[in-house]
C-alpha cells in the first residue's frame, strides 16, 4: 500500500495539528496520519471554490469534458495503485478494488461525454413579438459527503457530473477511507482542473463540517450518501436556506425467488447481491423472499455457495470477503443474529466471528426468519442472508414493500406477465429483474420513500446540478 502511495503525486500536507489516524481494518496497521480539518478549513474551502466558480463555469462545455476525460485517463493508468489503497484502507478484496475504480473511472467517461450535451429549449410564444426558451445553468457550489464503502466510486459518481456541469465542488470523504480520494484528487490536480474548482477536506467527524456546508450561503447545493438518520438531519440544517439536495440513504432490499424462476441463477444473482463488498452495501439484499415450492432447494444450495466463500486479507488470493469496517459493524450482525434465535430463527451456516479479536465474520444464513425479527426490519450491513418463505405474489410484494425504505429491489421469476406485475408494484427507486447487480453509470441510481432524492448516474444526474432559466424576449 506505501509503495502505491509512492508512485502516485504527493497527496497534499498530511501533518500539522490536530490530526486524526486511518487505519487497515484487516490488520490493525497505521497506514496515514492526516490534518483533521474543521470548520475553517471547511469555510475557507468553500470561499476558494466560490471564486474558482464562474472562471469553470465559463468554459466551454468541450474545455471541461477535456479535463474530465485526462482525469479518467489517469484513474485508469493508476488502477493498480489506487485499488491497493482502496483494499488497505476499506478491506474489500483486491479484485473488487479493482473493479470499483474501474467503475469510478466509467463516470467520468460518462461525464466528459455527457458535458456536451446539455440542452435548452424553445417555446411558442403566444404572441408574434416574444421569444421564449430556456437555458441551463450550474447551480453553483456544491457540498459533497461520500461513504466508506465505496470511497472511489462514490467519489467520481458524485463529482464528475457536477463538475461537468460547470459546479465547483467541496469533498468531505468518510473518515474510515479517507486515502484514496486524496490520490485521487493528486491524480485530478495532475488533470488540469483550475485552482479552487475541486477542493478536499479531510476531517474525523462529519458533523461540524456537514453543518457548515449546509449553512453556508456560498454552497447551493449538498450531495450525501450515507444513513437516513444522517440524511433528515442535513434536510433540516439546509431547510433555512430551502438549499437544494440530493440524498443516497439507507435500504432494506428484497430479493423475491418465484417458482418459475431459474434456481441455480437465483443463487448466483443472491450471492453477488448479498456478499458483494461483504454486504455493506446500500443495495443489498437484506430480506431473501422464496417461494415455498422452490424455497428448501433454494436454501440448500445457496447455503452450499455460501459456506464456500472465503474470508480473510482483502489482499490474500482467493478472497472472497474481507472484514468488516469496524467493530460496531461486528456488534449490529451479532445483535440481529441474537435477536432472530430468540424468536426462533435458525443458523444454517456462520453466525460467529472468525477471528475473536478482529473484525472478519463468518457468511451467515438464517433461516425460518419472521417480518418481527429485527434482521428483517433493519438494514443489517454485512454479510448475513436472511430468508423467509411466501406463498403468492400479492403477499410477498406487500411485505417488500411494508418499509420506509425505497432504494432497490431484486426478484426472479420466468412468466412474462409475473415479471411485469411484479416489477411495477414494488416500490422501489430500482429494480433488478434476473440479476443481482444493476449499477452502470448510464443508469440512474437512487431510491424513493426514505431512501433519499434525486438520482445518480445517467444523464439525470447531470440535471441535478442545472439550474433551469426562463428567458422572455420582448419587442422582437
Amino acid at each position: 500500500m506505501f509503495a502505491a502511495l509512492d508512485r502516485l503525486p504527493a497527496l497534499g500536507p498530511v501533518t500539522g495539528e490536530p490530526t486524526f489516524s486511518v487505519y487497515n481494518p484487516s490488520t490493525g496497521a497505521l497506514l496515514a496520519e492526516l490534518p483533521d480539518m474543521g470548520v475553517a478549513h471547511t469555510r475557507a474551502a468553500i470561499e476558494k471554490a466560490h471564486a474558482a466558480q464562474a472562471e469553470w463555469a465559463a468554459l466551454t462545455a468541450r474545455d471541461r469534458s477535456d479535463v474530465l476525460w485526462r482525469w479518467h485517463q489517469l484513474i485508469v493508468n493508476h488502477t493498480d495503485d489506487l485499488a491497493a489503497i482502496l483494499t488497505a484502507e476499506m478491506g474489500k478484496p483486491l479484485a473488487e478494488a479493482k473493479s470499483e475504480v474501474s467503475h469510478a473511472a466509467a463516470y467520468l467517461q460518462w461525464y466528459a461525454e455527457e458535458a456536451n450535451r446539455i440542452y435548452g429549449e424553445t417555446i411558442s410564444a403566444p404572441s408574434t413579438d416574444r421569444r421564449m426558451l430556456v437555458i441551463k445553468q450550474p447551480i453553483g457550489v456544491v457540498g459533497t459527503i461520500t461513504p466508506w464503502n465505496f470511497p472511489a466510486s462514490m467519489v467520481a459518481r458524485k463529482i464528475s457530473p457536477a463538475l461537468a456541469a460547470g459546479c465547483a465542488i467541496v469533498l468531505k470523504p468518510a473518515e474510515q477511507t479517507p486515502l484514496v480520494a486524496g490520490a485521487m484528487f493528486a491524480l485530478a490536480e495532475v488533470a488540469g482542473f483550475p485552482d479552487g474548482v475541486i477542493n478536499l477536506v479531510y476531517a474525523s467527524e462529519g458533523a461540524d463540517v456537514g453543518l457548515e456546508l449546509c449553512t453556508h450561503p456560498m454552497v447551493r447545493k449538498i450531495s450525501f450518501t450515507g444513513s437516513t438518520e444522517v440524511g433528515r438531519l442535513l434536510m433540516r440544517q439546509c431547510s433555512d436556506q430551502v438549499k437544494k439536495l440530493a440524498l443516497e440513504l439507507g435500504g432494506n432490499a428484497p430479493f423475491i425467488v418465484f417458482d418459475d424462476a431459474d434456481i441455480d441463477a437465483a443463487v448466483d444473482g443472491a450471492i453477488q447481491a448479498k456478499f458483494r463488498n461483504g454486504g455493506q452495501t446500500c443495495v443489498s439484499a437484506n430480506r431473501l423472499y422464496i417461494q415455498s415450492g422452490v424455497h428448501d432447494e433454494f436454501a440448500e444450495k445457496f447455503v452450499e455457495r455460501v459456506r464456500q466463500l472465503s474470508v480473510g486479507d482483502g489482499f490474500d488470493p482467493g478472497v472472497a470477503i474481507g472484514p468488516l469496517i469496524d467493530t460496531r459493524a461486528l456488534a449490529k450482525i451479532e445483535a440481529h443474529i441474537a435477536d432472530a434465535l430468540e424468536k426462533g430463527g435458525t443458523i444454517r451456516c456462520g453466525g460467529e466471528r472468525i477471528v475473536a479479536d478482529g473484525t472478519f465474520f463468518a457468511p451467515t444464513v438464517l433461516t425460518d426468519i419472521t417480518s418481527t425479527m429485527r434482521v428483517a426490519q433493519e438494514e443489517t450491513f454485512g454479510p448475513l442472508a436472511a430468508i423467509i418463505h411466501f406463498e403468492d405474489a400479492e403477499q410477498v410484494v406487500r411485505e417488500a414493500n411494508d418499509t420506509i425504505y425505497g432504494l432497490a429491489a431484486y426478484f426472479y421469476a420466468s412468466n412474462l406477465k409475473r415479471v411485469w406485475r411484479v416489477a411495477e408494484a414494488l416500490e422501489y427507486g430500482m429494480v433488478g429483474i434476473n440479476t443481482g447487480r444493476m449499477s452502470s453509470e448510464a443508469a440512474p441510481f437512487g431510491g424513493i420513500k426514505q431512501s433519499g432524492i434525486g438520482r445518480e448516474g445517467s444523464r439525470h444526474g447531470l440535471e441535478d446540478y442545472l439550474e433551469m432559466k426562463y428567458l422572455c424576449m420582448g419587442g422582437i
